[in-house]
């Protein structure tokens, strides 16, 4: 029998190789990844950052031992606990961006799936959970040593996979949760302290429960758009009355938990008379969950859906992104992007339930046309399955934590082990000589609705860019399964930039005109030349 060489064989697939890692390399636009924390002892499940730049970070409380210790003497005992009754392992830290360095916190009920919102003083109002924490809140502030304040009935139902908006008036609506067809308010006011329902998280609540987390955005004339499942309505929460219904989103997937898409309200231009515009992208088929459970990995969706909430008769407009991705985080960007990050693109959320880690982020840009918008950025190396998490820091950088599709901390003999990593992506935009910096105000100003104020900045050695600057303002959110509450962006009314002296500008900003437009509270706001953005500054509304 003749000798067949192998070597062309070889040499031709050593090539075929080679083009597709080129390919992937060269289609990957930017951003860069640095690690930040090997361990921090605490998977970061929930994340907030709050005005003092420091990032409240917590895990659930019910599996046992964490890797971080608290403060000797220290231990929590929980007679309902699940898992252990008496721990001396932290399962909440905070993070100081500034010195990159973190300390535990003591938290006591079980804070598995639960929700956020930072009320209109700076405070983190945390709401709901499992077991003993189902119906707590707890409170901690940006005061540095300070730490949870708990109210075990807090609330008035049981808020397990619940969503937060933080509203006009300062109160935080809880929406939904398993089982829980209704909504309720914090704090309690008179005439408000009750359970009001809301028929439309019944009629989408499939066998799978893909209505869990329901995307909630503040619209601009003051109710609530909702989404659940694949359906969407207008939502007048005063009246308990439905405004609008809109179109189902086409294709007919779950894209909520467990399905697991994720969602944000485009940013807000032309404040006197605003539009609104949602951005929904990823999720899983019909039936992934299911069909996860007994071990086959369905595809993640490609898709988003993308549909102008204030338009007389609006339309889903589709779009395909370059992956399919399943429990992504959405996080906008000062420079008006939207970067979609973490996930899987295969699988669904639940324990081991995803599959094939999207490493690359994605940067979508609103504003190109509609088959330039899509942008691939240079990939992690650490998968971000189940239960991860992504926040922007006022620098500009997104904060990426969390990961554990296990019940417990499994680090060795599992497909994906428990994460207790952070990582910051730092977006190409950190690297540009256009970006300015600002220099006044210095410290957190105080804005009041519809006032003029003046931002002082200096430009980076590109100059002042011939597009213009723009002055952006961000809410920062609370991030947990695939979905940050309360995050909003806001292009501000300006002036032109004029010059003080060298490379030395000013521009005069408007502030919005309302709480329904921004509620009260602590915003990060940026100075974008040519769409580069600033580090960012503290303002309060």
């Amino acid at each position: 029998m003749a000798r067949v060489s192998f070597l062309p064989f070889l040499v031709f697939h050593l090539l075929l190789l080679a083009g597709i890692l080129h390919q992937n390399l060269t289609h990957a636009a930017g951003g860069k990844w640095e690690l930040l924390q090997k361990s921090i002892g605490v998977s970061a499940m929930h994340m907030q950052l709050l005005n003092n730049d420091r990032v409240i970070i917590f895990d659930r409380t019910d599996f046992g031992v964490s890797n971080l210790s608290l403060p000797a003497g220290k231990c929590r005992e929980d007679p309902t606990d699940i898992a252990l009754k008496v721990d001396c392992s932290a399962h909440s830290a905070e993070y100081d961006v500034a010195t990159n360095t973190f300390r535990p916190l003591m938290i006591l009920t079980d804070t598995w799936c639960s929700s956020g919102t930072v009320a209109p003083d700076g405070r983190l109002i945390q709401t709901g959970g499992f077991n003993d924490g189902d119906r707590a809140v707890r409170i901690i502030g940006p005061c540095g040593g300070c730490d949870w304040e708990e109210i075990r009935t807090g609330l008035v139902a049981r808020r397990w996979y619940a969503t937060n908006q933080i509203l006009p008036d300062g109160r935080a609506i809880v929406i939904g949760g398993r089982r829980q067809f209704n909504y309720e308010y914090y704090p309690k006011t008179s005439g408000g302290g009750g359970l009001y329902r809301l028929p439309f998280l019944q009629q989408t609540n499939d066998r799978e429960e893909n209505n869990l987390y329901p995307f909630v955005h503040l619209n601009v004339d003051g109710n609530l758009f909702i989404f659940a499942n694949n359906r969407a309505i207008l939502f007048d929460y005063g009246k308990n009355v439905v405004v609008r219904t809109y179109p189902k989103m086409p294709g007919g997937d779950p894209r909520n938990y467990p399905s697991s898409g994720s969602s944000v309200l485009l940013p807000l231009k032309n404040l006197e008379k605003p539009e609104a515009e949602v951005l929904v992208c990823g999720g899983a088929p019909v039936g992934s969950y299911n069909q996860a459970n007994s071990k086959k990995f369905v595809e993640a969706l490609n898709t988003c859906g993308r549909i102008k909430i204030t338009d007389s008769a609006p339309e889903w407009e589709m779009e395909t992104m370059p992956v399919a991705r399943v429990m992504g985080d959405m996080v906008l960007l000062p420079s008006g992007d939207v970067l979609i990050i973490n996930g899987a693109s295969a699988g669904t959320a639940g324990w081991e339930l995803g599959r094939n880690p999207a490493l690359s982020p994605v940067i979508y840009r609103p504003d190109n046309t509609p088959k330039a918008r899509f942008e691939a950025q240079n990939p992690s190396t650490i998968p971000r399955l189940y239960h991860s998490t992504a926040i922007l820091l006022r620098d500009g950088r997104v904060l990426v934590g969390g990961s554990n599709p296990h019940v417990y901390y499994n680090f060795t003999g599992v497909l994906y082990p428990t994460e207790l990593s952070l990582e910051a992506f730092s977006p190409s935009y950190m690297d540009s000589n256009l970006r300015p910096k600002i220099k006044t105000p210095t410290s957190t100003a105080k804005l009041s609705y519809g006032g003029k104020f003046v931002i002082r900045f200096q430009v980076g050695t590109g100059g002042l860019s011939p597009k213009g600057v723009a002055v952006t303002l961000i809410a920062p959110s609370f991030a947990t399964h695939s979905f940050s509450m309360n995050q909003r962006l806001l292009f501000l009314t300006s002036g032109k930039a004029t010059t003080v002296s060298g490379s030395t500008f000013e521009v005069e900003v408007e502030a919005p005109s309302s709480g329904v437009l921004a509620p009260s509270g602590y915003y990060l706001l940026f100075v974008a030349n040519g769409g580069i953005p600033s580090e960012g500054i503290w303002v309060q509304i």
